[in-house]
């Protein structure tokens, strides 16, 4: 496939597109998207690749030949998480998905919780996998990556008025129709600040949210792509989105408007 390109099936769409946002993630997307298979075998599985070196994308290639549930969207190198979800959702978009799921290519996500998500769709528009209700939990991290996890998720509710308390991961399941209605081009989080910003967006829509329990593994193969660099840059990209928050607050006050959900 081309850079930028991906296949269109020409039979009418499924429901639920399962997006995979991969960056040397060989090792994984072979083992992974068999169980994604076993738990929603109505769903078609979209994996976004940055180029990866190790040769993720021709993989996926191989996968999607073998699969018409499986296609593969090439992007020319690494742009960001962001970036690369906010693909997944344009792609969800125009081939007309009622739903669409978004977890890590790792396993720090698994498969199995599927299943109780896409039960909470029937009365939410997005169903989030928290770590931090009763019934979830991390696996594998050490002292200081929970004292980080935790802290940025207090910092986004303070800021951003959230009510969800995990802000900060990937695996939820989006109400498409609800995602052609944000701009997406004026998203500022090119990276892990992505995650609180679409729940900011989203929330100021009037958007439903629920939680259901995962249990966070780390991941099987592979390196972590977080840095203390990226916390940082979240962490300002945040506390800006927050500013935004108070100047809009601010301005309907003065117009004599009711506030929004997340204001």
């Amino acid at each position: 496939m081309t850079s930028g390109d991906s296949t269109t099936a020409s039979a009418p769409s499924p429901r639920l597109l399962i997006t995979l946002c991969t960056y040397n993630e060989r090792e994984n997307i072979e083992r992974l998207i068999p169980e994604l298979h076993d738990v929603a075998p109505d769903a078609d599985i979209l994996v976004i690749d940055d180029n990866s070196p190790d040769g993720t994308g021709a993989l996926a290639d191989t996968l999607a030949d073998a699969d018409p549930r499986v296609d593969v969207l090439h992007r020319a190198g690494k742009q960001g998480l962001g970036t690369a979800i906010l693909a997944g959702f344009r792609e969800g978009i125009s081939r007309g998905y009622q739903h669409l799921i978004n977890l890590d290519a790792d396993f720090s996500h698994h498969p199995r919780h599927i299943p109780a998500m896409r039960a909470l769709m029937e009365t939410t528009d997005v169903a989030i996998g928290s770590r931090y209700v009763e019934g979830g939990g991390v696996i594998g991290w050490n002292w200081r990556r929970h004292v980080m996890s935790r802290g940025i998720n207090l910092y986004a509710r303070m800021m951003l008025g959230l009510p969800s308390r995990d802000n900060s991961g990937s695996f939820r399941c989006y109400t498409v129709s609800q995602l052609a209605e944000l701009d997406l081009d004026r998203f500022r989080a090119r990276g892990y600040a992505f995650q609180e910003e679409i729940l900011y967006r989203l929330r100021r829509l009037g958007s439903r949210f629920q939680e259901t329990p995962i249990v966070f593994e780390d991941r099987r193969f592979g390196e972590s792509k977080i840095s203390w660099r990226e916390s940082v840059a979240a962490v300002w990209i945040l506390f800006r989105l927050a500013i935004d928050r108070v100047f809009r607050v601010r301005v309907r006050r003065d117009a004599g408007l009711a506030d929004t959900p997340a204001e």
